[in-house]
C-alpha cells in the first residue's frame, strides 16, 4: 500500500485539529452524577417522612432501586458507541467506565432485593424466605422481574476478571446480549411497584424518557448506522500479505471510503463473513492511511479470530462498524511527538507516524519488538522516516543471542533528550506498555502527554 498517497491531506487535517483538544470526559461524568442526583431528589421529594426500623430499611431499598434502575440506562447508553463519545473520550475509557459502572449497578441490584424483602419482612413480621415468595408472586410484573435480575446475575458473574479469562470471547459477548432482555423484563414493575411512580405522571415521563432515548441510541448506533454503512460502501477483501512471522495485513476495497472519516490511529469492529468469524466483530486498527477505495489493517495471530483471517480469501464480504477510537492527532498538545510501539502495536502509531503534523526532527518513533524478523512494517516505516526526515529506533529484545536494550527512564532519555517536550502516543502489549508508561513518568513525562488505547478490557 503506497506510503504516499493522501499523506498530505491527512497531515492538514490532523494539523486542523492541533490544540483543539477539550477534555469531554468532565461534562459526561458530571451529566452522569447530574442524573445520580436527580434520582436521590426524586427519592427525597415523594418520602415525606421516615419513620421506624422497617420504613428506613424499605427507605433504602428504594433508593438502591431506582439507583440500579438508573445505573442500567446509564450502562446501556456508555456502550450504544455513540460516535461523539467514541472519538473524543476514547473506546477504552468508556469500556472502563461501564466495567467499573456494572460492578456498582450489580451491588445495588443486590442490595435492593436484600433490603426490600429485609424491611417488608421486618413490617410484616415475616421470614425472609416467605416475604421473598410473596413479593415475586404476589405483586405485579415482579415474576418477570425475578428473571430480569437473574440475568443480570449471570451477565456480572461472567464478566468477572477470574471467571472472563476462562470463557471464550463469543460466549461472553453473547451471554452480554441478553442484558437488553433483562433490561426489558426489570423495567415494567419499576413503575408498577415503585412508590415514587404511582402517581407521577412527571416522574413515569421522565423514566420513560431515559429509557426510550437509551433504547433509540442503541438502535441508531448500533444497528441502522452499520447497516447503512456496509450497505453503502460495501467492502469485501482485496488481499491478505504476510508482514511477518504470525503477522499479516488484510486489504479491504469499498466504495466511497472516504466518507467514513477515519482519521490516522483509528480503529473499526471487522467481521469478516467466512466460515468461523462471521459471528464475532473483533477491533483492529487502521494500519495506513485510508485510501477512498482501500483500507488495511494488521494483524497478529494471537487468537483464534486473528489467527483464521490467514485462510481468508480475497472476495470475502466484510462487514464493519466505525471509525471508533481517540488515539488520534486531536489529542496532540506538543509540536513534538514521540511514538512508542510494541509488537503489533504498531499498526496505528504507522498511520500517524504519516500523518501527524510535523518539522524534520519533530517526529520520533520507537519500536520495540522480540527480533528483528517481528519488526512488522519495518520497509514503510524507513520509507516514511526518510521522506520526513523523522527519527525511527528499534529496540528488540534479543539480538545474535543477547538481550537488548530495554524501555527505562534512561534509554529513553537518552533517544530523546527533550522527551519532557513532547507528546507520547503508546500502543503494545500489555506488560510492555505497562514498563513504557512507568518508564515515561520517570523520565519526567506528565501522564496527561502520554496516549493510549486500549480494546480488549
Amino acid at each position: 500500500m503506497s506510503t504516499a498517497y493522501g499523506a498530505r491531506t491527512a497531515r492538514r487535517y490532523a494539523a486542523s485539529l492541533h490544540g483543539k483538544r477539550r477534555s469531554p470526559a468532565v461534562p459526561v461524568l458530571l451529566l452522569v452524577w447530574g442524573g445520580a442526583a436527580a434520582v436521590l431528589a426524586l427519592w427525597w421529594s415523594s418520602t415525606p417522612a421516615v419513620v421506624g426500623d422497617s420504613e428506613w430499611i424499605i427507605g433504602a431499598g428504594r433508593i438502591t432501586g431506582l439507583l440500579a434502575g438508573y445505573g442500567c440506562a446509564v450502562l446501556v447508553g456508555l456502550m450504544a458507541r455513540v460516535p461523539g463519545l467514541e472519538r473524543r473520550v476514547g473506546s477504552d475509557r468508556i469500556a472502563r467506565w461501564h466495567a467499573m459502572g456494572g460492578r456498582y449497578t450489580l451491588s445495588l441490584v443486590l442490595a435492593h432485593l436484600f433490603l426490600i424483602v429485609w424491611g417488608y419482612a421486618t413490617e410484616g413480621a415475616t421470614g425472609m424466605v416467605e416475604q421473598t415468595v410473596t413479593l415475586v408472586l404476589d405483586y405485579p410484573d415482579m415474576i418477570t422481574a425475578a428473571v430480569g435480575t437473574a440475568l443480570f446475575v449471570v451477565v456480572g458473574l461472567v464478566s468477572a476478571g477470574a471467571v472472563r479469562r476462562r470463557v471464550s470471547y463469543e460466549t461472553w459477548y453473547y451471554l452480554h446480549l441478553t442484558t437488553y432482555a433483562a433490561l426489558y423484563l426489570t423495567f415494567w414493575h419499576q413503575l408498577t411497584n415503585g412508590s415514587q411512580f404511582l402517581g407521577n405522571k412527571a416522574a413515569c415521563a421522565a423514566w420513560y424518557v431515559l429509557y426510550g432515548g437509551v433504547a433509540l441510541l442503541v438502535l441508531w448506533y448500533r444497528i441502522l448506522v452499520p447497516v447503512r454503512l456496509n450497505l453503502r460502501h460495501r467492502m469485501r477483501v482485496e488481499a491478505v500479505v504476510a508482514e511477518a512471522p504470525g503477522v499479516l495485513s488484510v486489504l479491504i476495497r469499498g466504495k466511497r471510503l472516504h466518507k467514513l472519516r477515519a482519521e490516522p490511529g483509528q480503529f473499526f469492529r471487522w467481521r469478516f463473513m467466512a466460515k468461523g468469524l462471521r459471528w464475532s466483530a473483533n477491533p483492529y486498527s487502521l494500519s495506513a492511511l485510508p485510501r477512498p477505495d482501500l483500507l488495511r489493517i494488521t494483524v497478529k495471530a494471537a487468537g483464534g479470530h486473528s489467527a483464521a483471517l490467514a485462510a481468508v480469501r480475497p472476495g470475502t464480504r466484510v462487514w464493519a462498524e466505525g471509525p471508533y477510537g481517540a488515539l488520534t492527532a486531536a489529542r496532540r498538545r506538543h509540536r513534538k511527538v514521540l511514538l512508542v510501539a510494541g509488537g503489533v502495536g504498531i499498526t496505528p502509531l504507522r498511520a500517524l507516524f504519516e500523518a501527524l503534523p510535523a518539522g524534520p526532527g519533530d517526529l520520533t518513533l520507537l519500536y520495540w519488538a522480540h527480533t528483528e524478523q517481528d519488526l512488522a512494517l519495518r520497509g514503510e516505516l524507513e520509507a516514511i522516516a526518510d521522506a520526513r526526515r523523522a527519527r525511527l529506533y528499534y529496540s528488540v529484545d534479543s539480538v545474535h543471542g543477547r538481550r537488548g536494550a530495554r524501555l527505562t527512564a534512561s534509554t529513553l532519555q537518552k533517544v530523546v533528550p527533550d522527551i519532557t517536550r513532547h507528546d507520547v502516543y503508546l500502543c503494545g502489549p500489555p506488560a510492555m506498555t505497562e514498563a513504557a508508561r512507568e518508564a515515561l513518568r520517570e523520565a519526567g513525562v506528565r501522564a496527561g502527554h502520554i496516549h493510549q488505547e486500549i480494546f480488549e478490557l
